[in-house]
């Protein structure tokens, strides 16, 4: 362990700058070397795990409900399909969180992704299912057509997912931040669905038109409304949502972190005193039923529906990659292309899995990404036990039955502080954007837009011929083509590149132009950075080519943190001493300096400040380098500078380095676009006006 300053000033700042720059070095690190990966005690887990099955449950069994009730299947086979369901979906969410595998084969994110159904399969599906029969086929003859086109879709996902990775850089903070945003906002009118239920008829709130549209009932039939029910069901879900805000806000420790499991066992037992929660169906259901492949006979094959189900599968990549962004986000854990890929992969196992087990095709469920945010439950071996504890409900009817009970104001009332969550996880990655920029500002407002208008009035989508229902049936697939269309329009055509602000020869190079780089212009492009080093830039070039900014950034930090001691030294000492004249090699470091306020010095704090450097360097063996873009005031550099040599050599130049680090990266963003938009506005801007 390093031996931190005496002073306040660098102890905390080092920690955390040192942490940022060694991100991508540990971030795939051992087990149990980040809480995603540490595994909690069993009963911790059984806990968590029961909790993510609760707040996913109604949702993974809408869609085989919505799907039976639609061809006209008997209650027997709905039951079946429910168990597939929950039976593939522990088997998906293993996938996911826990994965197999390696390198460009590895499948599953490793992260605490819960797998279920995709909602954006329900329209197709039911199309699909409703043409078979309109053809003279019976409901299960529909039914086997679509296991047929989710079983070739999955494969599809399956291997075009390192493809689909390679096109990460079409999905920058201001449209994956845009995407996780609608999800949370598109998903409120399913907690309005479970909080509504039986008060406005429907099946949970919504109809299915001759179209097979889903469709909120209040945007349906006014008329099937029943006042005094909807105000109970307001009473059960407002209550439950309550007493889950008092026990975060009251509450520390263990019990914080299952609030949404407490509130939803309150609320059920509330509900079954006051007689409104039934378990009838408990004493009917079997104690133990098994899954069988191929139960409902061989798939059959169409390429309409293949097609179909197809794009189905190319939107839910979208999806997923929104909500890996979102759990990377929040669990603090750095997502790559790699990682996408692995992700998808999964879906891709899963779905077609689920053709093969009676079940439909999955995605990563957004609820339960709300639920990681509203915990801070980070352990991908949580979404591993609920994974397992669905298996059961799978192989259990009588099990499943007891969660069934769960009266749906009750979820619903949970539900709105999970897809809250995610909006929030939404809203966070768009703090990243450059809002200067009115083209971001434009992709953004119009993909809420346009999400909101089919999330709001679900309706319109029937105004569209059947084809179209995949595009325009969900509020999070019309709103995801448009954040990625107008990515796409703004950003990539034109012959602008990556550049999301500023324009070549305003002082910005774009990663088209640096990949075209010989090394001689590489290094005169970017050896101001490190103070001429040649070293660094050597090593960084070797890094090409470049995916990203991100990638640039970090083949200088591995440069410089990778480096020997005494190479790491010879970069310390390339820096001049505070307040010494500046020569060619170091102008722009003294002019950094310069315009925070050095020069202002005068007597005392001018002679202190240039004793203090000598002191420094004298003990140290390298000059006390300082981030100008971090300095508030150099009296307290001063002041913290005496206390610092008291410090160890080895504390120092870690601090020195550390320094380093944070000018590298103020000059980075400042050189290269995409690196930080706002720093590349400004340096825009000041080109503009002359300054």
């Amino acid at each position: 362990m390093v031996a931190q300053p005496a002073s306040g000033l660098h102890t905390h700042h080092q920690e955390v700058a040192m942490a940022t720059i060694t991100a991508d070095r540990t971030a795939s690190g051992k087990a149990g070397s980040h809480p995603v990966d540490e595994v909690l005690p069993a009963p911790r887990l059984a806990a968590y795990g029961f909790q993510h099955v609760l707040a996913f449950y109604a949702g993974a069994v809408l869609v085989p409900i919505l799907v039976a009730n639609a061809l006209g299947l008997t209650s027997e086979q709905l039951i079946h399909l429910i168990n597939a369901d929950l039976f593939t979906c522990g088997i998906a969410s293993i996938l996911q969180a826990v994965g197999f595998g390696r390198g460009a084969w590895r499948v599953g994110i490793r992260l605490p992704l819960l797998q279920g159904v995709t909602f954006t399969a329900v329209s197709p599906m039911i199309a699909i299912g409703l043409a078979v029969i309109g053809t003279g086929g019976t409901p299960v003859d529909g039914l086997l057509t679509i296991y047929g086109a989710v079983i070739v879709a999955g494969l599809f996902t399956f291997f075009v997912a390192p493809f689909f990775a390679r096109l990460l850089k079409y999905f920058p903070p201001v449209v994956t931040g845009s995407i996780i945003l609608i999800i949370g906002i598109a998903l409120v009118p399913v907690a309005a669905g479970d909080i509504s239920y039986g008060a406005i008829g429907g099946v949970n709130g919504f109809v299915l038109d001759a179209a097979g549209t889903f469709t909120p009932v209040e945007m349906y039939d006014y008329s099937l409304r029943n006042p005094d029910l909807l105000l109970q069901n307001l009473g059960y879900a407002g209550g439950t949502l309550a007493l889950i805000l008092i026990v975060q806000r009251f509450t520390r420790g263990f019990l914080q972190t299952v609030a949404v499991l407490i509130g939803l066992v309150a609320g059920t037992l509330i509900a079954f005193l006051l007689g409104d929660a039934h378990f009838d169906d408990v004493a009917d259901s079997p104690v133990f039923g098994i899954t069988t492949p191929f139960y409902f006979g061989v798939p059959q094959f169409s390429v309409t529906a293949i097609i179909s189900m197809i794009i189905v599968m190319l939107i839910t990549m979208v999806e997923t990659t929104g909500d890996a962004y979102a759990t990377g986000e929040i669990v603090g854990k750095r997502v790559r292309p790699g990682d996408i890929a692995a992700a998808i992969r999964a879906d891709g196992l899963a779905t077609t899995l689920g053709g093969v087990l009676n079940s439909f095709p999955y995605t990563a469920f957004a609820e339960n990404v709300g639920l990681v945010r509203l915990t801070q439950v980070k352990s991908r071996w949580v979404v591993a036990a609920a994974g397992v504890i669905m298996i059961v409900l799978g192989l259990l009817p009588k099990a499943a039955a007891i969660v069934a009970g769960i009266p749906h104001p009750v979820l619903g009332g949970a539900a709105l502080a999970l897809f809250a969550a995610v909006a929030v996880a939404g809203i966070q990655t768009l703090q990243k954007v450059d809002f200067t920029d009115h083209r971001n500002s434009i992709v953004v407002g119009t993909t809420i837009g346009a999400a909101g208008l089919i999330t709001g009035y679900g309706a319109i989508a029937g105004a569209f011929p059947g084809w179209a229902q995949i595009f325009f049936g969900s509020g999070i697939t019309l709103g995801a083509i448009v954040a990625i269309g107008l990515n796409l329009l703004f950003f990539h055509t034109g012959g602008g590149g990556q550049a999301v602000s500023g324009r070549p020869g305003e002082g910005l190079v774009t990663i088209e132009q640096v990949n075209e780089m010989a090394p001689t212009q590489f290094g005169d492009t970017f050896g101001d950075l490190v103070q001429g080093a040649p070293w660094v830039v050597e090593l960084a070039y070797r890094a090409r080519p470049f995916a990203d900014a991100y990638a640039l950034r970090a083949a200088f930090q591995d440069a410089m943190l990778g480096a020997s001691g005494d190479e790491q030294l010879e970069l310390l000492c390339s820096f001049p001493d505070l307040g010494s004249s500046a020569d060619t090699a170091h102008i722009r470091y003294s002019a950094d300096h310069d315009d925070k306020g050095l020069p202002a010095l005068v007597g005392e704090d001018l002679d202190d400040l240039s004793e203090l450097t000598s002191a420094y360097k004298e003990k140290f063996g390298f000059p006390l380098v300082v981030s100008a873009a971090d300095v508030d005031r150099y009296e307290k550099v001063i002041a913290d500078g005496w206390t610092r040599l008291a410090n160890s050599v080895a504390a120092e130049r870690a601090a020195g380095l550390i320094e380093v680090a944070k000018i590298f990266n103020h000059r980075f963003d400042e050189k290269v676009a995409d690196a930080n938009p706002i720093a590349a506005a400004k340096v825009r801007i000041a080109a503009e006006y002359g300054h």
